[in-house]
């Protein structure tokens, strides 16, 4: 019953999901950002605690709610720690019915054909029965594109998709998302090669087996409509990708059905020192301004 309210509320609610999935290589730059300097900790393990205790401010906040926020994408290390006394994917369900997703992907590799692809993940079937235990409904994997190189390209969508594939073997959904990165010089080149190997690969799906995309803010307004019509896609999300979340906000309410997936666009501003009534009301206007450019 859970696993069904999930699937309904992701493929057919109002809002948008929350990126709050920054791992080790991005920790460091977003507690900079949040006001805490590498000065304020030790070592990986009292960074992440650091990191914990903005997310739980994040997630704990009035103004982070299921009638706004249809899921949040965790960290593997956030998965295993609590909040407010409940193992955190738990804690998004059952008090805030916000659907809990998992970043699975062990980062990127060198560049090669103008893409960086997923490193290799011989852990993945053990993280996914960890997934499945904590209740998550989801996972998300990353791969960055740098070149309109046809060859990568196309490589970045196998990968995507096959590992997808898998992912949905095992019962969870894959959120796949393959990245252009917002300063390609050849940006538009990039989303046309990108977008053909999409809908080949959703073409090649069976019936029935949908997968969520997660894709940069094109260039072209409404550039995924294709996307997010196709019968073998539960829902298409935008990343912000570096954008101001001012930036990022225009541009979604010019692509119709795209819904948000922002990380630094919808952290930006807040910081560990404002008191709880700024950090919320900061929070609440920064969630009210992506969902309402996530309804168009």
């Amino acid at each position: 019953m859970r696993s069904h309210e999930m699937l309904d509320k992701v493929q057919s609610a109002d809002g948008f999901i929350a990126a709050l999935d920054q791992s080790g290589g991005s920790t460091a730059k977003a507690l900079e950002i949040y006001g805490v300097p590498e000065s304020a900790y030790s070592g990986d393990q009292e960074m992440f605690d650091w990191v914990h205790e903005m997310r739980t401010r994040i997630v704990t906040s009035a103004s982070f709610d299921g009638g706004r926020i249809l899921g949040a994408i965790l960290f593997e290390d956030t998965m295993g720690r609590e909040v407010a006394g409940k193992p955190t994917a738990r804690y998004l369900w059952d008090e805030k019915r916000v659907v809990p997703f998992l970043k699975v992907d062990n980062g990127l590799t060198a560049q090669e054909n103008g893409v960086r692809l997923m490193k290799p993940m011989p852990g993945l079937d053990e993280l996914l029965d960890r997934a499945l235990t904590n209740q998550i409904f989801g996972t998300k994997m990353r791969s960055v594109i740098l070149e309109a190189n046809d060859a990568g390209i196309e490589a970045i969508v196998d990968q995507q998709f096959e590992i997808g594939s898998h992912i949905l073997s095992r019962g969870l959904m894959p959120i796949l998302e393959p990245e252009v990165d917002i300063h390609c010089h050849d940006k538009a080149d990039c989303e046309e090669l990108l977008r053909t190997s999409i809908l080949a690969h959703l073409n090649a799906l069976e019936s029935g087996r949908r997968v969520i995309l997660k894709l940069t803010l094109p260039d072209q307004d409404d550039f995924y409509a294709p996307c997010i019509e196709h019968p073998n896609t539960l829902r298409v999300l935008a990343l912000s990708g570096g954008f101001s979340r001012a930036r990022a906000n225009e541009l979604l309410t010019r692509n119709h059905g795209l819904i948000a997936s922002f990380s630094r666009a919808l952290t930006e501003g807040l910081t560990v020192q404002q008191t709880d009534e700024e950090f919320d009301a900061l929070l609440d206007s920064s969630i009210h301004d992506i969902f309402e450019a996530s309804k168009t």
